[in-house]
């Protein structure tokens, strides 16, 4: 199989002639580690492997695209044809673009020890590796299969990283110059602070925001930086083999229950799931809620739930106002119209470009201008 020209293809989508990931995207057999995936169709998971239908798989590999490796706690390597998994993706290759965009929010060097948190497929930490040479980088993921599985596909590409089975929000091997993570916490985890090198960078994203912070670890333990004018999104760290149960019950309630207020609202319904920007700012303000959203037809509704029993539901149809039901200790969507609110009134959202603050705890303290908020 020839895969080199689509190699080198990809990386002249994702990187410029300057790059100094061009080379390591151009000559990284993609394929290879990622033989099997999820690909989502017609409203359920389907298996695609590689091997069997060798132009698919080159053309998925090499497309600038994330590609689904492990659905709830199946992983597509030892899955059937006939497996249709539930749940929420727990694993996957991420789009190269975007694990190089990463790489260079943390600003890594040719001389840099590099963590890599959620080693995935082996991917980014196989760039790492052409870049840097094996013995500076360190990959860790929490799942045995994903480290064994990439070790052992790595070897095979002749890069011996060191690969750590291991939560990588808890204590790490060593101290580095650069912690770059494709998975998002909240807070920092402190351990990570403590394993960074004074002056060394992080990279990481936080919880269900398309926030990207990036800070350098200060004399007190802490670190300091901004939120960058950028934005991505991963899957959440996890400790075990899957992500915790959701809150389907109460979305079931939400969708038909009469709230115990009923009103107008001031705003159309939005799908906040694709509206990074507000939906990160109310991730702040309030984290921990949960979103579904439903179309059809000239009927659009939204629905918001948390934990503590508090629940939503918009519904409009065509250019008319929505009706919302609340219900819980809080109105949810009263949340999200301060949200809202503020973007009418100042012009913008103040996340992008804030500065931030991490105490040595991973508390993080952002500020911009007259707004300040602590996501700890």
């Amino acid at each position: 199989m020839n895969w080199l020209p689509h190699a080198h293809a990809l990386a002249d989508r994702v990187t410029h002639p300057g790059s100094r990931w061009r080379d390591a995207i151009a000559e990284t057999p993609r394929h290879l580690l990622v033989p099997a995936w999820w690909q989502w169709s017609s409203g359920q998971w389907e298996l695609q492997y590689g091997p069997s239908h060798e132009q698919s798989w080159i053309e998925a590999a090499y497309r600038d695209r994330t590609l689904v490796t492990r659905v709830g706690g199946l992983h597509a390597d030892y899955a059937t044809a006939e497996a249709a998994p539930t749940g929420r993706p727990t694993s996957s290759s991420t789009l190269p673009s975007l694990i190089v965009q990463m790489f260079r929010h943390a600003r890594v060097g040719e001389k840099d020890t590099v963590l890599d948190v959620g080693t995935g497929t082996g991917y980014g930490t196989a760039l790492l590796c052409h870049y840097l040479g094996d013995e500076r980088v360190t990959s860790i993921d929490v799942d045995p299969y994903l480290t064994q599985s990439a070790a052992y596909r790595l070897d095979g590409l002749g890069h011996r990283p060191n690969i750590v089975t291991g939560d990588g929000t808890k204590p790490l091997p060593g101290g580095f110059d650069r912690i770059v993570a494709t998975v998002s916490v909240r807070p920092i985890p402190s351990s990570w602070l403590e394993a960074l090198n004074l002056g060394g960078r992080l990279a990481t994203t936080i919880t269900n925001t398309s926030l990207i912070i990036t800070a350098t670890k200060t004399p007190d333990g802490g670190a300091a930086g901004q939120v960058e004018r950028d934005w991505a999104m991963f899957m959440t760290t996890r400790t075990g083999a899957d992500y915790p149960p959701g809150l389907a019950d109460l979305v079931s309630i939400a969708r038909t229950a009469e709230g115990d207020s009923v009103a107008v609202a001031r705003f159309p319904v939005l799908e906040l799931v694709e509206s990074w920007e507000v939906r990160s700012m109310l991730e702040v303000n309030a984290p921990g809620i949960e979103h579904d959203f439903r179309e059809a037809g000239e009927t659009r509704i939204a629905v918001m739930v948390h934990e503590d029993g508090s629940w939503a539901r918009a519904e409009q149809t065509g250019h008319g106002l929505p009706i919302v039901h609340q219900a819980g200790p809080r109105r949810l969507w009263d949340l999200l119209d301060e949200v809202r609110d503020h973007w009418l009134r100042e012009g913008s959202l103040p996340l992008y470009g804030a500065a931030v603050r991490i105490d040595p705890d991973g508390t993080i303290h952002l500020r911009r201008g007259r707004w300040s908020a602590t996501i700890g």
